[in-house]
């Protein structure tokens, strides 16, 4: 049955709303204002299908990707830029809001740059035994095949063409899902692959192959070496950081370089710096060109990255980098007592033990970094109530026309 509604605002994973007496029901591409006609979603009783758009709102732009819509990775492509930025700048207020916290959130900062450096493609074949390789749809359980992604920089132009031809190689002999990690570095395109379970030695020589013929820096399996003919490194500050597979990094070179830039401003007058949930050392390697570093990870293969890049670059303040698991044994006031600031990056997941002892602590400067304004917001509550003052707020967009925000926030007690 064809329902015509009246889009009342925009939700917080960027579909179009309209408030019932039974809750909100959601519209994916439409826009506040839009009059729309919509149909049921099987399977999703509070969604509706958009048919067409019967009253477009002056805000409503074309879309830059003939995929938006169907590809599940974008959610708000169509929405003009300055209401754009202001619901993502909104979406920290109201998650600081919900914890009962009312502090200066700042400016979306535009973080996009060239675009995203990193991708993972999924590789699936269908019942007719269809290769499909792209992203998944949205909200659903399948593959949309792109042929080409605009939010990816230029450093990832041969992704795809690499991921299709490492797709075709292993769904030859087996069709298991696939996974295709995809990373830009300065020795050129990194790839791990997952899914595919071993290898026997023809394929793993078969996938030596399409690593040299598409001009991979390094193809891996799970981690495990396939293929390597440059070290993938990127560069960090005044290092060059040889990259574990798979590694994280933030999605976009621009990303990282705002992101550190705002961690640097705010530790400068601090002379001894920890670094928690560091990662391969994107804040680490840069606060070390000016203050003694403590670095700490649950990723072994990352702090062993970070410690090698340390060692062979000069001009760098000491850094002691340990591997250690912060959800389980965070550092505790004891230990934090020596720093003049902690900054600190946690997964989705948030910092919610070490921020419990932070608040105990009386370390005067924390930098807090988060990719989940959720776990952002309870692990400020927790700081909050332990004496620290939110001072400073600031979003940051690297995750463009979706709804994921980085945050950087300075605390001071």
């Amino acid at each position: 049955m064809v329902e015509r509604l009246v889009i009342a605002r925009i939700g917080q994973r960027g579909d179009g709303v309209v408030d019932g007496p039974d809750g909100p029901t959601y519209v994916s591409g439409a826009l506040p204002g839009e009059t729309v006609s919509v149909e049921a979603w099987p399977g999703h009783p509070d969604r509706r299908q958009l048919i067409r758009v019967e009253t477009a709102s002056a805000e409503r732009i074309a879309p830059i990707c003939p995929h938006f819509g169907v590809c599940g990775g974008c959610a708000v492509q169509h929405w003009q830029t300055a209401a754009y930025r202001a619901w993502k700048r909104g979406l920290v207020v109201e998650a600081l809001r919900q914890v009962g916290i009312d502090a200066p959130v700042g400016d979306l900062v535009d973080a996009h740059g060239d675009g995203r450096r990193r991708a993972v493609f999924h590789a699936r074949c269908g019942t007719h035994g269809v290769l499909d390789v792209g992203f998944s749809a949205a909200r659903a359980h399948r593959v949309v095949s792109i042929d080409r992604c605009p939010v990816l920089a230029k450093s990832l132009d041969g992704a795809l063409p690499a991921a299709w031809a490492i797709a075709e190689a292993l769904t030859a002999t087996d069709n298991k899902p696939l996974d295709i990690a995809l990373t830009a570095t300065d020795a050129g395109l990194d790839i791990d692959v997952r899914g595919s379970g071993p290898l026997k030695a023809p394929l793993l020589a078969t996938l030596a192959r399409v690593a040299a013929a598409q001009n991979l820096a390094r193809l891996t399996r799970h981690g495990e070496l396939v293929a390597q003919r440059r070290a993938p490194t990127l560069g960090m500050g005044k290092a060059s950081v040889p990259l574990p597979p798979a590694a994280f990094l933030q999605a976009t070179e621009a990303g990282e370089a705002v992101l550190a830039q705002l961690v640097l401003s705010a530790c400068e007058d601090a002379k001894r710096v920890a670094d928690l949930f560091c990662g391969v050392g994107p804040f680490a390697l840069r606060l070390a060109e000016h203050a003694r570093v403590f670095a700490a990870d649950n990723d072994e293969p990352a702090i062993a990255a970070l410690k090698r890049a340390a060692a062979s670059t000069s001009g760098l303040k000491p850094i002691e980098a340990e591997t250690r698991d912060l959800f389980r044994r965070p550092l505790v006031a004891a230990e934090l007592k020596r720093f003049d600031a902690v900054v600190f990056d946690p997964p989705r997941q948030g910092a919610q033990a070490q921020s419990r002892a932070l608040a105990e602590s009386g370390v005067p400067l924390l930098v807090a970094v988060s990719c989940d304004r959720g776990t952002f917001a309870r692990d400020m509550r927790v700081l909050v109530d332990g004496g620290y003052r939110l001072a400073e707020v600031t979003p940051v967009d690297q995750f463009r026309y979706s709804e994921h925000v980085e945050i950087v926030a300075r605390l001071d007690r």
